[in-house]
């Protein structure tokens, strides 16, 4: 017969039954991955994603609800006779939980529930390139030069004391100094931040007063490339996405936010005969930021995750998904800047 869009087997579903009701020991369990897929089912009908219509097919009124009744019985008698599996079939655990909240970040896993859970992490989820000689550069000049520019990624959006709102004194000793804006943006950036001058756009910092990293764990994906630039440069381009797990700075609230930061962060490694630069620098061509839950029209030089407040898509359709990465910085962000306020459709 049938069992409302179950996948078990008839005689399975049947001998279950038999044996569920003779008290046998062994009656057999619906595997993990269907109880998932159930899970999920039953979360997609509450709560359709943003721009998808639920749709609904005509139905003979008469056999649904003979269907639908007949469900209902044997439903209540598998709850009745073997409540704790009839429970995880459903995807519910002990204290009335749903998979919803098994799925909720916890100070000792801050990244469940997100893609972040399966990417690397530090450095090892940023993808490096084999060196080979290009422009000015010899085969191990280009090695040297991608080695330092993950080391700068390293410091300036890993490093715990610049993540605590310290100066990144090993970042910044990386760029070119000799380079007028560059010079002129380190100059306001850290004492009177603001938009044209926000560190974050290439330094990751949170207030410690206000917030704190849930661990020592951040999850990266991305990776550097690099072609033949200007004059000869190597011109390296750094496209990562760093997630940043946070916990209140204060209390013993145990909710855990997420700030998500996708950089791109191109590096011109200059001939120093034909570019003025200090040895062992690069030149910054271009770096921009796209973040989520980090602060909108925040000018304060941190990022300020938002606590206790349900996230989600919002009303006019303006929603980005912040762990996606199938599109390019350019495609994704269009016109928009770093100060430009639309919805992330999760953290």
């Amino acid at each position: 017969m049938g069992h409302g869009g179950s996948s078990i087997p008839d005689e399975e579903w049947e001998r279950f039954l038999r044996e569920a009701e003779a008290g046998t020991p062994g009656a057999p369990e619906e595997p993990s991955a269907r109880a998932r897929m159930v899970a999920q089912r039953l979360r997609e009908d509450s709560a359709p994603p943003p721009g998808w219509r639920a749709h609904q097919p005509p139905r003979r009124r008469g056999r649904v609800w003979y269907v639908v009744g007949l469900v209902v019985v044997v439903a209540l008698l598998v709850v009745a006779l073997v409540p704790g599996r009839a429970a995880g079939w459903l995807g519910f655990h002990g204290g009335g939980g749903s998979t919803a909240a098994a799925d909720r970040p916890t100070p000792d896993d801050p990244f469940k529930g997100s893609p972040a859970e399966h990417w690397a992490a530090g450095t090892a989820g940023i993808t490096m390139p084999s060196a080979r000689a290009t422009g000015w550069m010899s085969e191990k000049q280009v090695s040297d030069a991608l080695d330092s520019s993950l080391a700068f990624l390293s410091d300036a959006g890993l490093d715990p004391d610049v993540l605590r709102g310290e100066r990144p004194a090993k970042a910044i000793a990386a760029l070119n100094t000799k380079q007028a804006d560059v010079k002129e943006y380190l100059a306001h950036a850290f004492d009177t931040p603001g938009r044209k001058n926000d560190p974050l756009l290439l330094f990751s910092r949170f207030d410690p007063s206000y917030a704190r990293l849930a661990g020592d764990v951040i999850k990266t994906r991305g990776g550097i490339t690099y072609r033949e630039g200007e004059r000869g440069a190597v011109e390296v381009t750094a496209d990562v996405t760093f997630v940043y797990p946070l916990v209140r700075a204060s209390g013993d609230s145990d909710e855990v936010a997420r700030t998500i930061a996708r950089r791109e962060i191109v590096m011109s490694w200059d001939d120093p005969e034909k570019v003025i630069i200090t040895p062992g620098t690069f030149s910054l061509k271009s770096y921009r930021l796209d973040s989520a839950n980090g602060g909108c029209e925040n000018t304060t030089g941190y990022f300020v995750p938002e606590f206790g407040k349900k996230r989600g898509p919002s009303d006019d359709g303006t929603t980005i998904d912040p762990y996606e990465r199938g599109t390019s910085m350019d495609e994704r962000m269009g016109d928009r800047d770093a100060s430009d306020c639309d919805t992330a459709t999760r953290t």
